[in-house]
């Protein structure tokens, strides 16, 4: 055979597909996401995409499968913040879909990255109507509730369509973006070579985005006039990951900073900076608000009311990734654009050396202030109440977290969530997730299992009754992942409080009335974990400690005074019934 022969055989070989190595969408979609280093999905199995968890399983992906797909898409929201990396949640199609849907419009507007994969019916007959299994156009319901939503329908397009997913969950906002999978894709078949060069690495999909001149020069000299200066932290500067930077920055300002619920610990809250104790005094008093990785929403009055004192006495400076951001709510008269590593790094090296601190007339008084409030609510912490109330319960979650500041807290509820944002410091960076911007409930046991799996770190997680109620059955996942998460359900039998009736006087309980005396101890045993019913502080107390020493699933029940706590937490104001009678109240004022 001439080599002109022999070049001829192999060319035809290479062209017939019973002689080539071929690959399948499961397996490109599978290389293409782990090409961009995505180590863990988060998934409920079912039809289309039940055997891609099992290939990506045998390729070395971890894939936790939850009982729910919010919980599952909630865990892959909570691993963005963590991780600075796309969560990813894998969803069934249609209701699979809309349950993750939830949990992907929750991460688009905490500004976390995360993409969920759906399964989906065919383009050709969801266009036409033609009554598929689960039959919906997915893509066009999921735009609005996210960055970004792509399509792929052919396996040579999977690589795009990842890489385009992965920059745009990342780029400048991080947010949730849905990439929609027809159950065919999957079983598309193409050469193994051509496949694996259509796939593509995601190189520097979020580069640092650097304020001009200009708007550093423009915000030292609003901080530098400032004489009241107050700094918010929000969850954004902790997403960040530039810890040292935001807090020399913080110290070499000088100025109180209060920090936002995730952003706890980005400095310590024992810090002699921290004005958390002193959040009514600083909001109305300050004259000038440096807003750092912070939004001007709802969680703070959207810079305005009673709370932030007089109009027009309040200047503003704020670092924000996204340029529409800036006053949104309140004129920003310095505003700074760009990433907070970048933003911080430029204010600092603006400052110099001869940056005057504010005077001790203001920082003192706040320190003042805060030593005063601390010690007020030290002796409710200490109560042995039977049964307990709030105060008791947390004051020994606060000694918990402080013996052991590795641990993260996961936290939801009303009077639960409250609480335990004021009164258990936190003191160390990202240990502490919770319902975030859109105050959404059930999120609990998702951003539990997502700590514990991303960080390796124990977890305490600190639930509402009412709040647990939505997330429950996740339980079993903690368990038959031997998970080291201890769960805490502040049981007070009811939402808000446990004791209402039933005005019309029937026998069916009042609507914020649960089972009295439920055991949820008694649900995490049934799948293999420990169960403890607390009645005391002291056994509160011994079997926390118990479980953060062990790493066992445990599920405390801690019985709660059905009395203590009050309407919607202290959002009671946004509650109708509360607006109707301030409108009775002020009807009445001005009828006398």
């Amino acid at each position: 055979m001439t080599p002109s022969d022999t070049a001829a055989t192999l060319d035809a070989e290479s062209t017939d597909p019973a002689s080539r190595d071929l690959t399948d969408g499961f397996h490109l979609l599978i290389d293409a996401l782990k090409l961009n280093g995505v180590e863990t999905i988060y998934n409920v199995p079912g039809i289309p995409i039940t055997d891609l968890g099992r290939y990506a399983q045998a390729e070395g992906l971890r894939v936790l499968s939850f009982r729910h797909e919010q919980s599952a898409g909630y865990a892959a929201a909570a691993a963005g913040f963590l991780t600075k990396k796309p969560g990813i949640c894998m969803t069934v199609s249609a209701p699979g879909f809309l349950n993750g849907l939830t949990a992907l419009a929750h991460a688009t507007t905490n500004c976390w990255p995360m993409i969920l994969i759906s399964g989906s019916s065919e383009r050709e007959v969801v266009d036409l109507q033609q009554g598929d299994y689960e039959e919906m156009d997915q893509l066009a319901i999921a735009r609005p509730h996210c960055k970004a939503a792509y399509r792929i329908l052919h396996a040579r397009d999977i690589g795009v369509g990842v890489a385009r997913a992965i920059r745009s969950a990342l780029t400048g906002r991080p947010g949730g973006v849905y990439l929609d999978i027809p159950g065919a894709l999957l079983g598309q078949v193409m050469d193994e070579a051509e496949g694996a060069a259509s796939l593509i690495k995601v190189v520097d999909p979020a580069p640092a985005h650097f304020p001009g001149p200009d708007a550093v020069a423009r915000a030292v000299e609003v901080l530098q006039g400032a004489k009241k200066p107050l700094i918010i932290l929000g969850k954004g500067a902790a997403y960040a990951q530039a810890d040292e930077t935001v807090k020399r920055l913080v110290e070499t300002l000088g100025f109180p900073y209060l920090p936002m619920s995730m952003a706890k610990g980005l400095l310590p809250d024992t810090h002699p900076l921290c004005a958390s104790a002193a959040r009514s005094m600083v909001l109305k008093e300050a004259d000038c608000v440096f807003l750092i990785g912070a939004r001007l929403n709802w969680l703070l009055g959207h810079g305005k009311g009673k709370q932030w004192g007089e109009p027009g006495s309040k200047t503003f400076v704020q670092i924000d990734i996204e340029p529409k951001e800036i006053d949104s709510n309140q004129p920003i008269a310095a505003p700074l654009v760009g990433d907070i590593e970048s933003c911080c790094t430029a204010l600092l090296d603006a400052i110099g050396d001869d940056w005057q601190k504010p005077s001790e007339d203001w920082t003192g008084g706040v320190s003042t202030k805060v030593k005063g409030n601390v010690e007020k609510m030290s002796s409710q912490l200490r109560n042995n109440s039977n049964p307990m109330n709030y105060y008791a319960a947390l004051g020994v979650l606060k000694k918990a977290i402080a013996d052991r500041p590795d641990t993260i807290l996961a936290n939801e509820g009303a009077n639960a969530l409250d609480m335990t944002r004021s009164i258990v410091d936190i003191h160390k960076p990202r240990k502490r997730i919770d319902v975030g911007t859109w105050g959404i409930m059930g999120v609990g046991m998702g951003n539990a299992i997502a700590a514990a799996v991303e960080t390796g770190c124990p977890v305490l997680a600190v639930e509402g009754d009412s709040a647990f109620g939505f997330c429950g059955m996740e339980v079993e996942t903690i368990c038959r992942y031997n998970l080291p998460i201890c769960i805490v359900v502040m049981n007070n039998n009811g939402i808000y409080r446990g004791d209402d009736v039933n005005k019309s006087g029937g026998s069916d309980p009042a609507p914020t009335v649960f089972v009295p005396d439920a055991r949820y101890d008694r649900m995490m045993e049934a799948f293999g974990g420990h169960g403890v019913h607390a009645t005391t502080p002291d056994e509160l107390g011994r079997a926390v400690e118990e479980a953060l020493s062990s790493g066992r699933p445990t599920l405390i029940n801690a019985v709660i005074d059905p009395k203590a706590g009050k309407e919607s937490g202290n959002i009671g104001s946004l509650n109708p019934q509360s607006v109707v009678a301030k409108m009775r109240e002020q009807a009445k004022i001005g009828a006398a």
